[in-house]
């Protein structure tokens, strides 16, 4: 397929879909509740650093325990990209109509997760706030590309990351130890979920559209799935710390992220798929296989692992 025809796609998928957009952006709009972020940080317990006559940080400080303060570095620095993700959603959706209103309206959402989860970790003295921000730094500076993946596969991938944003964020709160820290967390996840819910729809009515190109972007976002904080310093380290205490695994992914989307999309019952897409749907159904036998893997490891560590 050359470029022309790719964009000649793109544009008739992008109408096509547009009144699904408006409705579900309208959905979205009378099911958001307004929150407020100053709401939610414990301002009181705020003192100096030591620039202003203050203490340094100090790892007694935090109230968190060390695996809640790496999955709440990794949470807030992949919310940080926001920047990248506006860039590269815009560049996708374009910016008019619709899709150009769903488009600020997202990122205005989005925008306030990592200025308070970051205004919470500074005020509590919950992690190391310049290793915090060198971490942001190099983040933000490496940015996050898609490589200008067509329509079909960014809606795909949108569904399963935001739904796995959302639990990440959850389950991070219930590791806390903090009810403050979990409340926060819960606020967030909430808007995780609506935003998931958003593009659930669409890739929905997208497999209407065009079964068998749908089906295969949603396999290849399935195979190839990566979280955006894949960009993070030390990220494979970090997740496989948040793994092993259970905050995030492949267990968690393939139960709770990919088989309530495909459910939902009923895409093993789909009929009258092209060749594409039965081959799509094939590949899919013998990943999900394998990914089940590596989240067992994996669950019998912790577990002997844990008991090894028992008294």
């Amino acid at each position: 397929m050359t470029v022309t025809s790719q964009t000649s796609d793109t544009t008739r998928l992008l109408y096509a879909l547009e009144p699904v957009v408006t409705e579900n952006l309208d959905r979205h709009l009378a099911a958001a509740k307004e929150w407020m972020p100053h709401e939610y940080v414990p301002w009181s317990l705020g003192r100096d650093y030591a620039d202003l006559g203050g203490a340094p940080w100090d790892p007694e400080q935090s109230r968190l325990s060390p695996i809640a303060r790496t999955a709440l570095e990794v949470n807030l620095l992949t919310e940080d990209n926001l920047p990248s993700y506006h860039r590269e959603i815009g560049r996708t959706f374009g910016r008019h109509g619709a899709w150009g209103t769903w488009v600020h309206r997202w990122t205005a959402e989005e925008g306030r997760h990592a200025y308070c989860i970051r205004d919470y970790l500074l005020v509590t003295r919950g992690v190391d706030p310049e290793e915090l921000e060198r971490a942001r730094m190099q983040v933000m500076q490496t940015g996050y590309d898609t490589q200008e993946a067509p329509l079909l596969r960014v809606l795909a991938y949108v569904s399963f990351q935001e739904l796995a944003t959302r639990i990440s964020h959850r389950n991070t709160g219930r590791h806390a130890g903090d009810p403050i820290a979990e409340r926060l967390l819960l606020r967030v996840s909430t808007d995780e979920n609506l935003h998931m819910v958003f593009y659930r729809n669409l890739v929905k009515a997208a497999l209407e559209i065009c079964p068998g190109a749908a089906l295969r972007a949603i396999t290849d976002e399935v195979v190839g799935f990566a979280m955006p904080g894949i960009v993070i310093p030390g990220f494979a380290r970090k997740a496989a710390q948040i793994a092993k205490a259970g905050i995030y695994d492949l267990r968690i992914h393939h139960d709770e992220v990919i088989l309530p989307l495909l459910r939902h999309w009923a895409v093993f019952d789909l009929e009258n798929l092209d060749a594409e897409g039965e081959k799509a749907r094939a590949e899919l159904a013998e990943f999900l296989v394998q990914l089940d036998r590596q989240a067992s893997r994996f669950e019998q490891r912790r577990a002997q692992a844990r008991a090894l560590e028992q008294p």
